[in-house]
């Protein structure tokens, strides 16, 4: 004769907790893009004028001469 045995585990998922860190993974993933993508633009800016033009370009876009 055999005997059964069932082991039962349960576990409790805090819901609202697992969503915050799924949230909080989403945006540093973006903010880590965003980053990535600015120092591309940057580079690109460098490499077409060099950093006088980019800097002149800069300035005549927060004065708007």
């Amino acid at each position: 004769m055999t005997t059964q045995i069932i082991n039962k585990n349960e576990t409790k998922t805090d819901v609202a907790q697992e969503t915050s860190k799924f949230t909080i993974r989403v945006v540093m993933t973006m903010a880590a893009m965003i980053g990535v993508w600015a120092l591309a633009c940057l580079i690109g800016g460098l490499a077409s004028g060099g950093v006088g033009n980019l800097i002149k370009g800069y300035v005549s876009t927060i004065i708007g001469y």
